[in-house]
């Protein structure tokens, strides 16, 4: 009598699912992360930009590059636009995914559970039958005997 776990094909299948959403939800950590990295590069270079453009103004600097520095600031603050929008997106999308990896792990320890409760009753019917063939057999070996 060979054990078998009457939701082992549910139990696979979940098992799956979480695996495959913690590998989404590994790879949307990545993205947040090269869209944090890339703001704070973007951040940074415009700090330093703007320290060297204030220093450059108490030096004297002429009209032209003056406008210079202010056209390419502003094309940074663009950036840094488009990369806030994209690490607030890339962290809906990580969080969002780490709720989801959160219920199925949860769904896979309730099928755990009940394959661990399942398999204690079979182990219990084993021992049950096992004490069962014993009784029959001592019973066996007293009449034969008794003869």
């Amino acid at each position: 009598m060979s054990y078998q776990f009457k939701f082992q094909k549910v139990l696979a299948i979940k098992e799956s699912e979480k695996n495959q959403i913690l590998a989404d939800y590994k790879t949307s950590v990545k993205e947040f992360e090269v869209a944090a990295e890339a703001l704070y590069e973007s951040l940074k270079k415009k700090e330093t930009l703007e320290e060297n453009q204030r220093q450059q103004l108490t030096n004297g600097l002429s009209i032209h590059n003056i406008r210079h520095q202010q056209y390419f600031i502003t094309g940074l603050e663009k950036t840094i636009m488009y990369y806030q929008q994209l690490v607030v997106k890339a962290r809906q999308k990580m969080q969002h995914l780490q709720m989801l990896v959160t219920e199925k792990n949860i769904e896979v320890k309730k099928y755990e559970k009940m394959h661990e409760k399942d398999f204690m009753v079979y182990e219990g019917q084993l021992r049950m039958i096992e004490s069962q063939v014993m009784d029959e057999i001592s019973i066996q070996q007293y009449m034969n005997r008794g003869k």
